[in-house]
């Protein structure tokens, strides 16, 4: 891909990591036809305002005594009434140019939220696959595909020519506006606002947080549009940066640590001077199961590493009912662990050792939904691999050559 600029991107992301029971299935019920659907309609009832008071996201967001021209009131932006009514758009079977793109696959009876869900489901697939090819066979990958993805969002906004073509491919934004008439990309831009408004607003039982930021070195002109388009889409503050002085680390960090509520802390440990973009994001996820993992059931047990190796690590371990399912096609099973607050964790264990390079290659958002109707109630004594350390990963612009990698997946 062809960049004005080598840009640094820093990510960091603290766990418990959970993947998505169809993140967005418990705001909105996919059908046939052109129609709206109404949050009053769900079938998990709203918490009360003040139900895990210390685990929202939108508390104390701006400290008493904080500068208003350092950083957004994103309590105020997250309290703001928005329109949680989506539309489902029919896919037409003529569209010519939606049968080319197997978008009559991907998008039939699904809302405008959750398209979006596909279109960054089918990136986080095809960037960890790049990641894969990157990395060593027993090197473990850990990504947060929705944070990059609306941080890369976020960057198309001020993208021209080649470059905001290869982005916006590798995004498939392309797909989406191809799906309907009535799209445009800035329907896109509008939908990651709407995502991240319901994402950070509201008390779902578990803590959310994220911190998504843009940093250009300060002799650079950032237009004004591109400013006020950020802030309205993407809840973020494109800001001028002397990344030569050694205040901005402990600035940043600083910034971040406040937008946390104390969660997220040193974020930056170093940047080279000669910088000219930095983009930031974090991410924080911490949840209760709904089957509790007993502390004194845990314990060391074997984990394989390949057909050779086997090491010692730390194992949860409980009993209960649990939603799974076993995929014959690619000769794996797949159990559900669910967090309070409708989302869940999916783990994929391939049957044979081999297994796991034949599940990288073939997984698609249409085989995970696959993967949830096919699920049952079965019963379970689980051992569970305790994941318990922050993972922080500054990038470089080793970034860039993955960005180009993907290019052959979009």
């Amino acid at each position: 891909m062809k960049c004005p600029f080598q840009p640094l991107v820093v990510s960091l992301i603290l766990i418990s990591v959970c993947g998505n029971n169809g993140q967005v299935d418990q705001l909105e019920k996919g059908g046939d036809g052109s129609e709206s659907v109404d949050r009053k309609n769900l079938s998990m009832p709203l918490l009360a305002a003040d139900f895990h008071k210390e685990n929202t996201v939108t508390n104390d967001w701006i400290t008493e005594g904080e500068e208003d021209e350092d950083y957004l009131d994103l309590e105020k932006l997250f309290s703001e009434d928005d329109d949680y009514i989506d539309i489902i758009d029919v896919v037409s079977p003529t569209d010519s140019e939606a049968s080319a793109g197997n978008i009559l696959q991907l998008f039939h009876g699904k809302s405008r939220i959750q398209r979006l869900n596909i279109l960054n489901a089918k990136f986080a697939f095809n960037l960890y696959r790049a990641l894969r090819e990157q990395a060593s066979p027993s090197d473990n990958i850990f990504i947060a595909p929705v944070g990059i993805s609306t941080a890369m969002g976020m960057l198309s906004l001020g993208l021209k020519g080649e470059t905001h073509e290869q982005v916006h491919s590798i995004l498939h934004f392309k797909d989406f506006v191809n799906a309907s008439s009535k799209y445009e990309i800035m329907t896109i831009h509008n939908l990651f606002r709407k995502l991240t408004h319901r994402l950070f607003r509201r008390n779902f039982g578990y803590t959310l947080r994220s911190v998504n930021d843009l940093y250009i070195q300060k002799q650079f002109p950032i237009l004004n549009d591109f400013k006020t388009k950020v802030k309205e889409y993407y809840f973020a503050e494109a800001q001028a940066a002397d990344f030569s002085d050694p205040a901005f680390i402990s600035k940043t960090n600083n910034h971040i640590l406040k937008l946390t509520k104390g969660l997220i802390k040193d974020a930056l440990e170093n940047i080279d001077p000669a910088t000219e973009m930095m983009i930031l994001n974090c991410i924080y996820f911490k949840g209760s199961w709904v089957n509790k993992f007993p502390t004194e059931m845990t314990h060391n047990h074997n984990f394989r590493l390949n057909e050779r190796e086997v090491v010692k690590v730390s194992m949860m371990q409980t009993k209960g009912s649990f939603l799974a399912t076993n995929d014959q096609e690619l000769d794996c099973d797949v159990l559900q662990l669910e967090y309070v607050g409708g989302i869940s964790m999916l783990i994929v264990v391939p049957h044979k050792l081999s297994g796991m390079k034949t599940l990288e290659t073939q997984l698609t958002p249409q085989v995970v939904e696959r993967w949830q109707k096919s699920m049952t109630n079965r019963y379970f004594r689980l051992s569970v691999l305790l994941i318990s350390r922050i993972l922080r990963e500054p990038g470089n612009t080793s970034t860039l050559i993955i960005l180009r990698k993907m290019e052959k997946y979009a």
